[in-house]
Order: structure tokens, then sequence, then C-alpha cells
């Protein structure tokens, strides 16, 4: 269904907006959060961005356009959808709401005769912050009566009908009354705050409830240059190449004074740069003469990076392997409550074995082959990790089938070692080579990639020395093997050298417990760091 989108009320003195900018045109996909246009209000120009999915069917108001509150600017629906009833109708809907603007006028000039505004005194209004919002909640004020305000700061945090959003200030003086308390809910153009010299009696203008019209007459009164503001700030912020979190009033002092505001630090909330920012900031001095090459080479002075180029994207699609293992992790990190368990396995005699091993003719393993053998088992001691999580029943697998990780260009598949328990060691190595073999060049069939019920991942080759890995459901649990490392060891009260090697077991915790997990790890460490006891 189309959804109709007004000129927003950005500002609490705004009345008109231009559209300085169509960051989207007729005819394009909208998500949430693209925004949607730069619109210039009496303040600053502002970024509108959109609270709805959808095809852009049609523009009410062109660029460069002047148009009021509440007036058509887009609408957005499904695709073909006929809009025709809703174009002739906006005519008659921007109509309808004159009267209400006159009563509202007439109200707030029977207000101002009850409570004239002293001067220098400014009343803040709860502003319309979406082309929906009737009334908003102040979720919490950023500045206590008696605090000293200035342009540019965050007043408040107003929650509306799409959002929590920032509300600054556009005025300089002391916040001489809250209007509206934390958590209570007003409509749009209620009494928010005042602000003015400190000391002013406003107690007229509060009890009066003098209304967002006063605001606009008070504000003919500020010097000119307050009107002109938003002209140079437009193509400052266009021509910007990423998004720079900035007050409105700090992108036009950085747009007059030619400041780049990627190289301003921003000290305001999660680094919003502010006023006081960009009026601090002192660009680096660049050297002007041969004794400032000297005293530079002297004392070198680091200039400041200026990025360079424009941002792009490049969309490739998304294999159906690369879809598969999407669907299947999330569903695993999301469904399953994984816990991780870490131990360090001495590898002294792991090593001292497969040299042996190796050194036989028409023979070899690798460590990875050890681990796989291991963890087999290991399972055959510990069953309650070799289980499937149901609704209904846990089911315990009476045979141990491991899957061993492999990366392939597309992203990554886990060949099954049947029956892995019942093989030697070199038939593991042999069946991991044939199979890895097989899946980088796309040959596995969907049998060799199914029922295993325990996984290996080992990410030791690249020198990672430690990870966590997600389960491979409907397996319990998965073994994440890091490189082994050559350090420092205590052995029998001395420090000497030694290898070890990390290993990670991830849990389902609706299936295997944290002590049972550990006891897992425990046998596993016995058979890696006494290989003998695999050959019995």
């Amino acid at each position: 269904m189309a959804t109709v989108i007004n000129m927003p009320r950005l500002s609490d003195t705004m009345e008109e907006g231009v559209v300085a900018k169509w960051l989207v045109k007729k005819g394009d996909k909208i998500s949430e959060g693209d925004i949607l246009a730069e619109i210039e209000t009496d303040k600053a120009t502002m970024e509108f961005e959109s609270f709805y999915d959808g095809i852009l069917l049609h523009i009410g108001i062109e660029e460069g356009e002047t148009a009021p509150v509440d007036k058509l600017l887009a609408i957005i629906g499904d695709e073909g959808e006929d809009i025709s009833g809703l174009l002739n109708g906006s005519t008659t809907s921007s109509s309808s709401d004159e009267p209400k603007e006159e009563k509202v006028e007439e109200t707030n000039t029977s207000s101002e005769a009850s409570a004239e505004i002293p001067e220098g005194v400014e009343v803040i209004t709860m502003p319309r912050l979406s082309d929906t919002m009737e009334e908003g909640t102040v979720a919490s004020w950023l500045k206590k009566v008696g605090e000293t305000v200035e342009e540019g700061d965050i007043l408040a945090e107003i929650e509306t009908d799409k959002a929590t959003m920032e509300f600054e200030s556009f005025y300089n003086g002391t916040l001489l009354h809250i209007g509206i308390e934390e958590g209570q809910t007003a409509p749009v153009d209620a009494l928010l705050a005042i602000i003015g010299p400190a000391g002013t009696d406003v107690s007229g203008i509060k009890d009066g409830g003098v209304t967002k019209a006063s605001a606009p007459t008070k504000s003919e009164d500020a010097p000119a240059p307050k009107k002109e503001e938003p002209v140079a700030a437009p193509t400052n912020n266009a021509s910007s190449g990423g998004r720079i979190f900035a007050s409105p009033l700090a992108k036009k002092i950085a747009a007059d004074k030619g400041i780049d505001l990627s190289q301003v630090k921003g000290t305001g909330e999660n680094g919003r740069i502010v006023k006081k920012d960009v009026e601090s900031f002192t660009p680096a001095a660049a050297p002007t003469s041969t004794d400032s090459v000297k005293e530079t080479t002297s004392t070198p002075t680091v200039q400041p990076y200026v990025p360079a180029g424009e941002e792009s994207f490049e969309e490739v699609k998304n294999s159906q392997m690369r879809k598969a293992i999407a669907r299947g992790l999330s569903a695993s990190k999301f469904n399953a409550p994984h816990y991780y368990l870490t131990i360090e396995v001495d590898m002294e005699n792991a090593m001292a074995s497969r040299k042996y091993i190796n050194g036989l003719p028409d023979t070899k393993v690798s460590f990875n082959d050890m681990v796989v053998k291991a963890c087999a088992m290991a399972l055959r001691k510990h069953p309650q990790v070799n289980t499937q999580w149901s609704d209904d029943v846990t089911k315990y697998a009476k045979h141990i089938s491991i899957g061993v990780a492999v990366a392939v260009p597309d992203g990554l598949v886990v060949p099954v070692l049947p029956f892995t328990d019942q093989m030697s060691l070199t038939q593991i190595g042999a069946n991991v080579k044939d199979l890895a073999g097989k899946a980088r060049n796309k040959k596995l069939t969907p049998q060799e990639m199914s029922g295993s019920t325990f996984t290996v991942s080992n990410l030791g080759m690249f020198g990672i020395q430690e990870f966590t890995s997600i389960i491979n459901q409907p397996n319990s649990a998965i073994l994440s093997v890091g490189t082994i490392v050559e350090k420092p060891v205590v052995k029998d009260g001395q420090i000497v050298v030694g290898n070890t090697m990390k290993v990670t077991l991830a849990c389902d915790h609706r299936t295997v417990d944290g002590a049972t997990g550990a006891q897992f790890l425990q046998t596993l460490k016995q058979y890696l760091e006494n290989p003998v006891t695999m050959l019995a």
C-alpha cells in the first residue's frame, strides 16, 4: 500500500522547506533508513531519511522548490501501484489543514497578548521530527535547568513514532525552563523548553502557554545572517566522500571557514562534531620557507591524512553454496546456546610420533589426522558429546562419523569420514586427502557431506593460535584446532622450550553440560600427549 510522505518540520520554527537535492530518483527502490533528500530549513540543510520500504512512485517537490510543512513531498509504494487517488486528494488534504493552521495562529495571537516574550528569550516547542509525527516523548534531557546552552548542543533525545532522535539547540543562552519532563508525551508544538539570558523571569511565558507561533515572531528580531546560514551548507555536505556525523551548525561554520570536517575530531555524543570542535580546530601548518623545512627535518610534523577518491562497492551475486552456509550457520548460532572450552596440549610426543610414522615406507599422517583420531576415540568414552538435540528427545549416535571442515573458493564444505573410530591413522589421512581434493574440485557428492556426528575445524596451517567455531548442526559440538607454538614451558620445575597447541570445544548447552565438555577435552588431551595409546 502506498505511503504519502509530507514535507517534515525539521526545526522548531520551520514553516517551509526547500528541497536542496534529491538523492534518489523516481522508480528507485527505497529501503528504510535510506536518505531521500537534503532539505534546507530556516536553520540548516539536513538529510531526510525514509522510514518505509518500497519504490519511489512520485516526487511532489522538485529540487530548488520551496513548499510549506506538510505539503506532499513524495509517495512510496509497490511497483506499478495506482496512486492517482492520492495525487488528486493531496490538494484537498493540504487545503483541509489550512483552517487548523489559522486556528493555531489565532490561539497564538491571544497567547502573545497575554504573555510578552522578554528580550533575548527563545521559546522552543516540540518539533515534528518525522512526516507522520503527531506527538513526541522526551526520552532523556541532556541539559538541566540553569545550564549554559550553545548552538549545536544536544538538548534532549526525543522519541517519535519512528525512532529516538537527538534534538539540538539553535540558540545560545541558559536553559530557563523545561516544559516536558523525561518520559512525558506531548503533541507537536507543545512548549518544550525556554532558553534566554540567565535570571530572566519567564513565569509569564510558561504559564501563558506560548506556543510555536511566538518563536518565529521573535526570530524575526534575530540578526539577518542567521536566516542565510543554510546557503553554503548543501554544497559542503554534498561534496564530502563519506557521511560525517556533525551538527548542522558545525557543518555551516566549517563551510564558511573552508575546514575539511574529516580532519576534525568530534567531542560530542558518539564522536559527533559540534560547534566548539570546528571553532577550536587548527589545521597543521605547512612549511613556507627553507628555515621551516630545516626545522621540520629536525622535528618531524605528521601531516593529517586527507582521504581521496570516492567510495564504491561491487555487488557479487551470492552462490547457492554461500546461501546454504549462511542459512545453516545462522540457524545454529541463533538457535543453539553456544559455550566454549579451551585447553592447551603438549605436542612434544605427538611431533616425535608423527616424525617416526612418516619415516615408514608409503605412510604419511598430519597433525590434523591425529586430532581426528583422538576425537573419535574420546567420543567413544563420552557419548553425551556425540548427540543431537530435538524438541522432544536427545538422540545418542551409536556410530561416530567426524566431519572435517575444508576451505574452498566459494566458502566451506564439511566432508565426512564414516565410522571414523574404526579407521587407523593412515586410513584417516588417506581419506581426508581424497575428500579434500574432491571438495576443491567440486566433486563431492551429497552423501559424502552428510551424516556427521562431530566436526573438526583446523586453522593451524594459517598460523592461527586460537579461535572459536559455530557448531555444524545437528552436531552438538565442534573442535577448533590452532597451530603448534614453540614457547617456554615449565617441566619438572624447570623452564624449557616446549611445543604446545590450543584446542577449543564449542558445545550446545542443550545437550552437553560444561563438566561433560571439560571431561571430553581431558580425554582428548591424554590421547594427543600420548599418541601410542591411539595405536592400540
